[in-house]
């Protein structure tokens, strides 16, 4: 089976397509078998890309779990230089269909690998991201506390759902500890993707990410947008900031409160082939 593997900031993905991704019959099985990063290829997802007939691709995220994920920004940025590279279109502007809904992505450079994306509109009820509560209601400054350990955040969805914990100091936080405790908390019926967030300035904050499905990774788009929104909700930075993530740094813009836009490098690892 021949594939690509990319990475967006440390946060690395292994890309089928053509027929070996339409010929898929178990992606959840796939994805545990190839991402594992000891008898695998290694990789914190798998992407399948499928024709669409309302967007130039279909994009399936399969979380190294197996769970399928509604939408992934780091992947997005991946997709149309995977889609340049292969001469499959002379296009730098791409049309992604999502679980999370379309998604417009636009090179910027492709010698550097930028990629800008409009990451549509973030979604604040409780009933949208979703989390338990009354359904309207904003989650702003939510109270939690596990195992005797007090928290405070803000739940956003970007098409998947994100908590956004802001705290004074992020290297004191044991991230494999408490990601997987807040990931799975009854609050969140499918569950939470977890950021813990320092400010630095008004236009810059340092992100660390607990990923519902795959753990701690080295960056997470949507959850740097999720981040950006709740900084704003709290009054904690501009609509328009650097978000600075393990892996490296995303541009992330807010204008208006309308769309967000999300703008970072993506890069082609390798090709290969395994056997199944």
């Amino acid at each position: 089976m021949e594939f690509t593997k990319y990475t967006g900031l440390g946060n690395d993905f292994i890309f089928l397509d053509g027929s070996t991704a339409q010929n898929v019959q178990d992606a959840s099985a796939l994805a545990k078998y190839v991402c594992d990063r000891r008898k695998g290829i290694g990789a914190d997802g798998l992407i399948l890309l499928l024709p669409s007939k309302s967007a130039d691709i279909r994009m399936r995220i399969i979380n190294s779990d197996g769970s399928e994920a509604e939408m992934c920004g780091n992947a997005s940025r991946c997709v149309p230089l995977h889609l340049l590279t292969k001469g499959e279109t002379d296009k730098e502007q791409i049309t992604l269909e999502t679980l999370a809904g379309y998604i417009q992505t636009e090179v910027v450079d492709r010698a550097k690998g930028l990629v800008r994306v409009n990451m549509g509109m973030p979604r604040l009820t409780r009933a949208e991201i979703p989390m338990e509560g009354p359904a309207q209601q904003r989650a702003i400054g939510v109270p939690l506390e596990i195992n005797g350990q007090k928290w405070e955040g803000t739940a956003v969805s970007m098409g998947n759902p994100h908590f956004v914990i802001f705290v004074d100091d992020i290297c004191s936080i044991e991230l494999e500890k408490w990601g997987p405790k807040i990931e799975t908390h009854p609050l969140f019926p499918r569950k939470t993707n977890v950021e813990f967030v320092q400010i630095l300035d008004d236009k810059n904050v340092r992100m660390r990410v607990w990923e519902r499905g795959a753990g701690v990774t080295q960056a997470c788009g949507t959850g740097a947008c999720a981040t950006a929104v709740a900084c704003v909700l709290n009054h904690k930075a501009n609509n328009e900031m650097v978000v600075h993530l393990d892996g490296g740094d995303l541009k992330i813009e807010w204008p208006e409160q309308k769309a967000i836009w999300m703008t970072g490098p993506a890069k082609k690892v390798f090709t290969g082939n395994i056997d199944l």
